[in-house]
């Protein structure tokens, strides 16, 4: 990160100082989702009490069509912005997009084909579940 702050400081006003600024941008916001992952990990270990095990033969869970629509809008989402960036910088820029938006297409993609796959399948859609969502 300090690397492209200096970077983005030696070539104000250019395409290389917005690069910069972009990269510098997107570390500092790795580092503050650490960050906040970290304290809420630590926060969450520290009161959870062991639960007794118990064992229990698993239920088969009814997928809602939730998880289809949430997948399929990460997908959408994610399209567009590597085509918009494809449009406006270049192949090579959609290609870095494309890997740096890679665990929401994985994750995305994983909640349609979940969805897809299970037996029992509910093609109701549940706005209110939807809605605590975000």
């Amino acid at each position: 990160m300090a690397i492209a702050l200096v970077a983005g400081s030696r070539v104000a006003d250019t395409r290389e100082g917005l690069i910069a600024e972009v990269i510098a941008l997107l570390a500092g916001l790795a580092g503050v989702s650490l960050v906040m992952y970290g304290w809420v990990a630590a926060n969450i270990r520290s009161h959870a009490a062991p639960a007794p095990q118990v064992k229990s033969p698993p239920a088969t869970q009814v997928r809602t069509a939730n998880e289809l629509v949430v997948g399929s809008s990460g997908l959408l989402v994610a399209l567009f912005l590597v085509v918009g960036i494809g449009i406006s910088a270049g192949v090579l820029w959609a290609a870095l997009g494309l890997v740096l938006l890679l665990p929401m297409v994985i994750g995305s993609a994983y909640l349609c084909w979940r969805f897809l796959r299970a037996p029992d399948r509910d093609w109701r859609i549940d706005l209110k579940r939807l809605r605590h969502l975000w």
